[in-house]
């Protein structure tokens, strides 16, 4: 493969994750055993207000991102969109399993920092509303099995 077509795959398949965030939802997972050895890719689909969402981008970039780092999240991209009913922020990660995609988490969630930086944002008021999240096995077939190398 050429070196110009790694990046065009790269684009097509970010492309494709975007749409799926714009049609109907994705289909949970099958009865896939939680602990696999392949890489897995999470989608986080965040509902966010207009009238908070500058605090909420500024808790995510300035905070969330730095304690996420700490924790080994791979985040591919990011996203925002915006709908008659809501808006959203969504985020793509890829994780080496779902083991370690658990375990990162729960050590994100415990972090006394990033705890503290929440009960410090609510003066803002509600930021997030409904969370989406869904993990994301590549099928044999795919074209490209990893996004980040």
């Amino acid at each position: 493969m050429n070196a110009t077509a790694v990046p065009a795959l790269r684009r097509c398949a970010l492309a494709l994750l975007l749409c799926l965030l714009c049609a109907a939802p994705v289909a949970q997972a099958s009865d896939t055993p939680a602990a696999t050895a392949a890489p897995v890719q999470q989608l986080r689909i965040y509902e966010i207000f207009e009238d908070t969402k500058p605090h909420f981008h500024a808790r995510f970039r300035d905070h969330a991102l730095r304690i996420m780092r700490r924790y080994d999240f791979r985040i591919v991209a990011m996203w925002e969109t915006k709908t008659a009913q809501r808006t959203e922020f969504a985020y793509l990660l890829e994780w080496p399993d779902e083991t370690t995609m658990k375990d990162r988490w729960s050590k994100f969630m415990a972090d006394e920092e990033w705890s503290e930086i929440k009960r410090q944002t609510r003066v803002h008021g509600r930021m997030v509303g409904e969370i989406q999240d869904r993990t994301l096995r590549v099928v044999p077939y795919s074209p490209q099995q990893r996004l980040l190398d």
